[in-house]
């Protein structure tokens, strides 16, 4: 089969087409759920990546995945209220679990090796801010926003504006969160272990990225999938 990927398609839509793509973006530093809306080339030249390399990197995943993609119907084709309890099941239950199991970590790594390697309490901060707005966030989406969602999809809503300008919010803290990944990101130095590192720590990195990539696919399956239904 043809690889179907060029520099013109936009890396949100390659990711809806192939998920496991979004580990090439990843893993170069693509953005590919806040900011996923942009050409291939335009993100290649944006973050000094060869397009061709990138391509190539792209072609691995295809060929090893166009036989075996799991997932593709929940992200592209599935009705939105699928879409939302996808989203609760395995984004929402298994953030709240380990931003629970992480956070004793984070804070005995800070404690501990914080006056050596002063970025952790920066870490730590960052951290329970992420977690904070995350959890007030997923709440919000549980409780408000998917609720009205339900009802856009099944032309039953009253206040049509309301529910999208509630759509729109949800976007803007998706940017926040994002940018509070990319400078823990930034202040760990891609999560780059000292080598002092013990267990624990290599454990707190690992996770942080961990979460990180959890965060992504879900931010991307809301906003280039489920909200430009009703915010296009």
């Amino acid at each position: 089969m043809t690889f179907p990927f060029s520099k013109t398609d936009l890396v949100k839509d390659i990711v809806n087409q192939l998920p496991k793509t979004s580990d090439v973006f990843k893993r170069n530093r693509i953005d590919f759920c806040c900011g996923g809306n942009i050409p291939l080339l335009e993100a290649a030249e944006k973050n000094g990546l060869s397009l061709e390399s990138l391509l190539d990197e792209l072609k691995v995943v295809y060929e090893k995945n166009i036989n075996s993609e799991k997932d593709v119907a929940v992200w592209t084709e599935s009705d939105s209220n699928t879409i939302i309890d996808h989203i609760i099941a395995n984004y929402h239950r298994a953030s709240e679990e380990e931003l629970k199991m992480l956070s004793p970590y984070v804070t005995k790594v800070s404690r501990v090796h914080g006056f050596n390697h002063p970025e952790l309490m920066k870490v730590y901060e960052l951290y329970y801010e992420f977690k904070k707005e995350l959890l007030e966030h997923m709440a919000k989406e549980e409780e408000v926003v998917f609720p009205l969602i339900h009802k856009l999809a099944d032309n039953t809503i009253e206040d049509r504006e309301q529910a999208i300008n509630l759509i729109i919010e949800l976007e803007k803290e998706h940017d926040h969160a994002g940018e509070i990944l990319r400078q823990i990101r930034a202040v760990t130095s891609d999560f780059t272990l000292p080598a002092d590192a013990c267990n624990t720590y290599r454990l707190v990195y690992n996770r942080l990225e961990e979460l990180e990539a959890l965060t992504f696919m879900h931010v991307h399956l809301e906003n280039n999938i489920l909200f430009p239904r009703y915010i296009a």
